[in-house]
């Protein structure tokens, strides 16, 4: 069973639910989504319940994930909210969604496990990672993930810096840095070219550029395998009009 697997970063199963979970956790729908944190603090303040605690996002529908306390804090700074200080996420990426349907295991939504290091362990997944006005898991808008800032994303950033060459810009790319007397601020997810240093990094650089009233955030496409995939899931969704 996936259950029974040690994963390299979090995982949601999607289950059939049973009668004692209330439609308002499922939104009417006949399955829940559980997932058991790998965070100390987290599991912390789970050991002090005697029942499952229901979790919703911690930031406004359709807007950047938060990674670190600083984020929701901003979201819901209005608001008589209590934030748990954990420090920053340690995969900076949502938690890949798997679902069951025919006795098959289902992939609903790329996240920090990648779909090779699922396949290497119970083998071909179905894939469904787009559900339009009705998604079956979190995060399967064709828009979600999204800067206030406009965002686009790009094969060639030189091709884009001269396409926005009058505006106030923001770079959001892989290992490069650019050069270009428009860029106000520009974030290198990984000089080493470490996937999974650029997903940690992802959405803590979208929330410091979104925060510098650019015009336009230019992001650059990433390597389309493993967690660059995943990477390259948000970023297309982050700039979906």
């Amino acid at each position: 069973m996936l259950a029974d697997v040690f994963w390299p970063g979090p995982l949601t199963l999607v289950l059939k639910k049973q009668s004692t979970i209330p439609d308002l956790i499922t939104a009417g729908k006949n399955t829940v989504a559980v997932r058991v944190p790998n965070h100390p603090v987290t599991l912390a303040l789970l050991e002090q319940l005697d029942f499952p605690l229901a979790a919703p996002s911690a930031n406004p529908f359709g807007s950047i994930s938060p990674t670190k306390a600083e984020h929701v804090a901003n979201y819901f700074a209005t608001s008589s909210l209590t934030v748990l200080e954990g420090g920053e996420c340690r995969s900076g990426i949502e938690s890949t969604i798997i679902g069951f349907e025919d006795e098959s295991a289902v992939l609903y939504r790329l996240g920090s496990i990648t779909i090779e290091e699922i396949e290497a362990v119970i083998g071909s997944l179905k894939i469904k990672i787009h559900k339009g006005e009705a998604p079956l898991a979190p995060g399967m808008l064709s828009k979600h993930y999204a800067p206030k800032t406009a965002t686009v994303l790009t094969e060639t950033i030189s091709q884009s810096l001269v396409l926005f060459e009058t505006k106030r810009i923001g770079l959001l790319t892989y290992q490069d840095r650019f050069e270009h007397k428009n860029i106000v601020a520009q974030h290198v997810l990984s000089p080493s070219g470490d996937l999974t240093e650029a997903a940690a990094q992802l959405y803590n650089a979208l929330h410091k550029l979104d925060q510098l009233e650019l015009d336009v955030i230019i992001a650059e496409r990433f390597p389309d395998h493993g967690l660059g995939r995943t990477i390259n899931d948000r970023l297309e969704r982050a700039t979906k009009k």
